[in-house]
């Protein structure tokens, strides 16, 4: 623990140091427009800085109702602890709900009144400073759960101004407000030029995965955008540089490269395990060359197709977070290797490099954009966002930087659509011989997952390998074994009984994948063995032949003389038409036996009836029931 802490103490130390490329510095905070539209005593436009997190209504208003709990005025408690509720009623205008500064998280406060029902929160200043921007703490496993869902916009006002709004409040005043961002965002033309401070890092907790679902969520929408000419983008990387004092220490040269000139913070803030920062701005110095590479040859959007592969195929946690695996990538996707790797140049080199100076550089505020000091950061026509990085609220951002009535169709409609498989497989896995690819197009861009076909479920990265499973497989490709046609018959290595596997058929040997060899049973003397045999060897099987006026017997291996063979086949015939005529004569005896005992049956039964009961063909016998009844 000692060696975490004094690392960790050592890297904040030198870089507070270090980030300071100019004196004219400075953090820039954006604002929105507040309007107090009544009551006419305090009617008038102020300032409020956006709060760094929930969804700001980029180019768009709000107007709504303030309201000031009589209870938990600071709201670091749930609102139903209290019986209060912020829920407007059917046809009333939304509620604005007012907090004070102080004793919690911005963040925590916004969740509470949005659970409550608010549809917008404003947190009055409690010393009076210039505005500053209300951002998220560092998140732990408690705080992730709420700021993540935080989706109503926030602001910060001066602490005179809230007073004022208090004081209206409580004299009995309906207090309306309307919020306004449609002027956060210039919007001078037709074309939005944006850029994305980002990370390689995916071990820095919540902020790293955040930052991932954005860029795998949004990568479809930007793809269409930089396509269609409507937007430019460019991706940008914090690095810092280590105190000349401190060049030679294990610590700077752990984090840093270029001799200290370019560094990153170790991903586990453990200068002793796992990855170092150096490893970070290595992969960083990669993703601008990615960038810079692709954009050489007009494709820039195909950063978006590394970094989420990237993050796909190389996490950190899974040790696969270096060259070999980032060059299978850039591989895949078509790319220039060399030219990349003659972007990034030598990281050991003791000067300059020229694409991270430029990143160094760039880091400095400029015009109306201030300097960029939190990761992530995106910048909107040269104004920092505020807001959750969350695909629907980053898109309406943008599109709010249109100048009016120039909004492609893609801001106007939320059916997003990409062909990005049509280009190069997008980089997936496909088997053209079967028509098969992991080739997915969705609404957040290409994705490379191994297919379902025909009940057959394929199984691999998505990237380089799928391989069929389970029942079925063979009818799929042949399940990826060996097969071959000839001569109007197929075979095939695959077999299904149960166990699905790769096997030669009878007549063949091999690995059952790659060949299956026809074998030569003639030759390897494993058929017509007999003297007077002779073997022809074909595709798959054998035929096997007599000389002169013999017969071949292939289940005894041998030859007989025809002769012999029609001297016997007469034999067999004499011996079945002899069966068949006994057989004969023993139904015919049969026939005539039963004949004569149904005669003879019948005879006795009579005899014996006609002594009890005299039948009426027999004269002279006294019918002696008639004679009585007379």
């Amino acid at each position: 623990m000692k060696l975490r802490r004094s690392s960790l103490c050592f890297f904040l130390g030198f870089m507070l140091l270090s980030f300071a490329p100019s004196s004219m510095a400075r953090f820039v905070v954006e604002k929105n427009s507040l309007t107090v539209t009544s009551p006419e005593k305090i009617k008038g436009t102020h300032d409020s800085a956006i709060g760094n997190f929930g969804i700001p209504q980029y180019g768009g208003s709000m107007a709504g109702n303030v309201v000031f709990p009589k209870d938990n005025q600071k709201g670091c408690k749930e609102f139903d602890e209290f019986g209060i509720s912020f829920k407007s009623k059917p046809g009333a205008l939304p509620t604005i709900v007012l907090l004070d500064r102080g004793n919690c998280f911005f963040a925590l406060k916004v969740w509470n009144a949005q659970k409550a029902g608010a549809s917008a929160v404003l947190v009055a200043d409690d010393i009076e400073e210039n505005l500053i921007t209300m951002d998220t703490p560092e998140e732990d496993g408690s705080t992730a759960k709420y700021i993540e869902n935080i989706t109503i916009p926030s602001a910060l006002i001066g602490k005179s101004f809230g007073e004022n709004l208090k004081n209206a409040l409580s004299g009995g005043d309906m207090v309306n407000i309307n919020l306004d961002w449609r002027e956060a965002v210039p919007h001078p033309d037709d074309r939005v030029e944006y850029e994305l401070w980002t990370n390689s890092n995916d071990e820095c907790g919540v902020k790293c995965d955040m930052l991932m679902e954005f860029v795998k969520d949004f990568k479809g929408a930007a793809q269409i955008l930089e396509k269609g000419g409507y937007t430019q983008f460019t991706p940008h990387y914090i690095t810092w540089y280590c105190p000349q004092a401190f060049t030679l220490s294990k610590q700077c040269k752990s984090q840093c490269i270029n001799h200290g000139r370019y560094c990153a913070p170790d991903p586990e803030q453990d200068f002793s395990s796992g990855y170092d920062g150096k490893d970070v701005v290595i992969e960083n110095l990669r993703q601008l060359c990615v960038f810079k590479v692709a954009n050489e040859t007009k494709k820039p959007w195909v950063w978006w197709d590394y970094v989420t592969d990237f993050q796909i195929r190389c996490p950190m946690k899974e040790k696969k977070y270096n060259k070999e695996c980032a060059d299978a990538v850039i591989n895949s996707l078509g790319l220039d290797l060399k030219n990349i790797e003659r972007c990034m140049g030598d990281p050991n080199a003791d000067s300059e490099n020229p694409v991270l100076k430029e990143e160094q550089d760039a880091q400095v505020g400029k015009g109306s954009r201030g300097d960029v000091t939190i990761l992530p950061t995106l910048v909107v026509n040269n104004r920092q966002y505020r807001g959750k990085l969350e695909k629907g609220a980053v898109a309406k951002a943008i599109c709010s930087g249109f100048e009016e009535t120039t909004e492609p169709a893609v801001c106007l409609s939320n059916d997003v659509e990409t062909n990005e498989c049509l280009d190069k497989n997008g980089g997936c896995w496909q088997d053209k011989a079967a028509n098969i690819t992991a080739c997915k197009d969705t609404f957040r861009g290409r994705v490379c997952e191994c297919p379902l076909v025909d009940g057959v479920q394929f199984k691999g990265d998505g990237y380089t390998t799928c391989e069929a499973s389970g029942p079925g497989r063979c009818k799929i490709n042949n399940g990826g074994c060996w097969h071959e046609a000839r001569n109007g018959h197929a075979f095939t290595a695959c077999s299904d009984n149960g166990e699905v596997k790769c096997q030669c058929p009878v007549g063949f040997k091999g690995d059952g994948v790659k060949s299956c060899e026809d074998i030569d049973e003639c030759k390897e003397k494993k058929a017509c063995q007999c003297p007077e045999c002779s073997c022809k060897n074909t595709w798959g099987s054998y035929n096997c032949s007599c000389s002169g006026n013999l017969l071949y017997i292939r289940d005894h291996d041998t030859c007989i003389s025809k002769t012999a063979s029609q001297q016997g086949k007469s034999a067999w015939t004499a011996f079945w038409v002899i069966l068949v005529g006994l057989v004969v004569a023993a139904g015919g005896a049969y026939l005539v036996y039963k004949y004569r005992i149904r005669s003879y049956m019948d005879s006795e039964i009579r005899a014996i009836m006609a002594q009890y009961m005299p039948l009426d063909s027999q004269e002279g016998v006294v019918n002696h029931v008639n004679e009585e009844r007379a």
